[in-house]
C-alpha cells in the first residue's frame, strides 16, 4: 500500500499556516482577550469586541469569528462604567482564504491608558508605571509601620 504525502503548501512568514479544519476556504479572525492577573475586577466586565462595527459575543479568553475575505477593522474595549471605554484599541487586518488571523488584546494596567491589540505576543500597557506605583505604595506603608514601632 502506498503512502500519500500531504499536498505541499509553501508558508509565508507574514501569514499563519493554512487552517485545515476549514473546508470552505473561508477565513476567520481569532482574538485572545487578556487582562493582568492582578486586575481581577476586570473579570466582572465582559470585553466588547467589534469587527467592522458589528458586535461579536466576547469573553476573556480566545474568541474566533468567521469573516469574509478582505480587510476588516477590529475594535476592543472594556465597558467599566456607563459611557466609559477602558483600554480601547483598534487595528485593521487582512483576511485571506483558508487562514485564521491571530490577534491578542491586552487590557491596560492603568485605567486611563489604551489597550494593546495586534499580533501576539502583546505587552500590558502601563506595566512599568503600575509596578512602580505598587512598589512606592508598599515602601511608604512599610516606612509608616516602622515609624509607628520606633516612635511607640
Amino acid at each position: 500500500m502506498a503512502t500519500v504525502a500531504p499536498p505541499y503548501r509553501p508558508s509565508s512568514p507574514g501569514f499563519p499556516p493554512v487552517d485545515s479544519s476549514r473546508r470552505d476556504d473561508g477565513s476567520a479572525i481569532a482574538v485572545t482577550l487578556r487582562h493582568a492577573p492582578l486586575a481581577v475586577l476586570l473579570r466582572l466586565y465582559a470585553p466588547v469586541l467589534e469587527i467592522d462595527g458589528q458586535g461579536v459575543p466576547a469573553y476573556w479568553g480566545r474568541v474566533v469569528q468567521s469573516v469574509a475575505l478582505g480587510e476588516h477593522h477590529v475594535h476592543v474595549h472594556v465597558p467599566c462604567l456607563p459611557r466609559s471605554r477602558l483600554g480601547a484599541a483598534d487595528t485593521t487586518v487582512l483576511a485571506v482564504p483558508g487562514r485564521t488571523v491571530e490577534l491578542e488584546y491586552r487590557a491596560p494596567m492603568l485605567s486611563f491608558l489604551r489597550g494593546a491589540l495586534g499580533v501576539p505576543p502583546q505587552r500590558y500597557p502601563g506595566a512599568v508605571a503600575a509596578v512602580t506605583l505598587l512598589l512606592l505604595t508598599a515602601t511608604l506603608a512599610i516606612c509608616g509601620c516602622i515609624g509607628l514601632f520606633v516612635k511607640g
